[in-house]
């Protein structure tokens, strides 16, 4: 009679314990490998059992190596010994998980085919990465891996110091009549007639100077931007970007699109990596839409020009924006606007009911069909509108009724220039590029512009309504 359990003609030879023993390290790493990656099916591992990630630092700490190379034996061994100590502090919490046994099998009999000592170096898991000091990113996160491990060794004094350490972000946009968000995400509207300085600390001055848009009302907005990005060590010399209407260049003052060096490494949101200057300049549309990019200080600025004035939105990291000194407290994007320079009061931004200075020599122009894309509507098409017909205009571009919609009704009936609907709809994109905090994003106006906003009725409707009202008591 045959063997029985044999099915193939040599399989004995596999099953020799000489092969056994040989390969059996590999067949308990691969056990291992194969559980740690398909939980579940081999045995269910607890979250305090971190196998899964001893492991895997021992397969990224090997994988580069090749037994051809000087010093193949020495590195080897460091990654088993590292990989043993690893299975040692987590032995308590991983009894009876047969992935741990497998990896701790598989360890001691590679040891013993490589001449392995138990005692020696280890090689590291998280080896010192150091900084690219142009890159503000890098920076605080190597800092932050810093302020983590420290507070992981004094985790019961410091139980808080890991989300202190990790860098904020502060948003700050101008467009429109004009309508300013700060950093705080206060939204206000204001005259601000001249030169005003958005941003002004160690790092970064951001000035607007704001003409009056219509003769007999108190609405301006931005034709001039002036953006200085000043002088840091070992990055950039000092740079100087300025927009005016109808001139927003690619280029700093000096001629140049990029300063700094070294260059530092930019990755992309799909993973893609780039070398980049600490500050360049990217024009996304020739004309009507520059950015601004200052990775070694966090900043990006994106300047728009939409009818015959300029938007403005900023990305700044808190820290950077804290500081400034006593002179420079005069920022419309940290406090706001001043008090006498408000058109709206305490959030409240009443709507005028027709341009005041357009006259009503406009009211038998024609409407002008206008397109339903992005780009800016051509001069000189300045009308009437009513309430009704500038939030229909409005709902083109932005669906919901917030302060971007508000601000987009009001610039319609103060101007009767249809370009200030396309700003607001570009504004409130910038803002959602560029603002850290998605939860923050919505701001509704409140008081008797809701109302406004909410009510289907026209005021030139009232006057037959009025007439209604007399003839009916003049009857009684």
């Amino acid at each position: 009679m045959g063997r029985a359990g044999c099915c193939c003609r040599g399989a004995e030879r596999l099953a020799s314990p000489s092969l056994v023993r040989r390969f059996r390290p590999l067949l308990l790493l691969i056990i291992a490998l194969c559980c740690g990656a398909h939980i579940g099916q081999c045995q269910v591992v607890t979250p305090q059992c971190r196998i899964q990630k001893c492991t895997t630092d021992f397969v990224s700490l090997t994988t580069h190596l090749s037994p051809a190379v000087d010093g193949f034996h020495t590195e080897f061994c460091k990654a088993l010994r590292a990989y043993s100590a690893c299975t040692q502090r987590t032995a308590k919490s991983c009894r009876g998980n047969l992935v741990f046994h497998s990896a701790v099998l598989g360890i001691s009999d590679l040891m013993t085919q490589r001449n392995c000592s138990r005692d020696g170096p280890t090689s590291s898991t998280h080896p010192e990465v150091q900084p690219e000091p142009c890159n503000y990113h890098s920076r605080t996160q190597h800092a932050h891996t810093h302020a983590h491990s420290h507070a992981h060794a004094h985790a019961h004094a410091h139980s808080h110091s890991h989300s202190h350490s990790r860098p904020g972000y502060l948003f700050c946009g101008l467009f429109g009549d004009p309508h300013l968000r700060t950093f705080k995400d206060n939204f206000q509207t204001c005259k601000v007639e001249g030169a005003w300085p958005l941003i002004d600390n160690d790092y970064l001055s951001v000035q607007v100077t704001n003409v009056p848009v219509v003769p007999g009302s108190s609405a301006t907005a931005t034709n001039k931007i002036t953006i200085i990005f000043k002088p840091y060590e070992g990055c950039t010399d000092q740079r100087v970007y300025q927009a005016v209407t109808d001139n927003l260049p690619a280029a700093f003052d000096d001629g140049t699109v990029s300063s700094g060096d070294p260059i530092h490494t930019l990755s992309d949101v799909d993973g893609a990596t780039r070398r980049m200057r600490a500050l360049w300049i990217s024009e996304r549309t020739p004309g009507n839409h520059v950015e601004l990019h200052a990775g070694y200080i966090g900043v990006t600025v994106i300047v728009r020009q939409l009818g015959r004035y300029l938007t403005l939105a900023v990305r700044i990291p808190e820290e950077l924006a804290q500081a400034y000194d006593a002179t420079q407290d005069l920022q419309l994007c940290l406090n706001g606007c001043p008090s006498g320079e408000r058109i709206d009061r305490a959030g409240h931004l009443p709507l005028p009911l027709s341009p005041p200075a357009l006259g009503l020599q406009l009211q038998q122009q024609r409407r002008p069909s206008f397109s339903s894309q992005t780009q800016a509507y051509p001069y000189g098409t300045a009308q009437v509108f009513s309430v009704e017909g500038a939030k229909q205009l409005c709902r083109e571009k932005l669906e919901v009724q917030d302060i971007y919609f508000l601000s987009c009704v009001f610039d319609l009936l103060t101007t009767g220039d249809a370009n200030f609907t396309v700003a607001a709809y570009s504004a409130q994109k910038d803002m959602e590029s560029l603002h850290p905090h998605q939860d923050r994003w919505r701001i509704y106006p409140s008081g008797s512009a809701t109302s406004i906003l909410h009510s289907d009725f026209q005021p030139v409707h009232r006057f037959p309504l009025l007439l209604l009202c007399a003839l009916s008591l003049a009857l009684m």
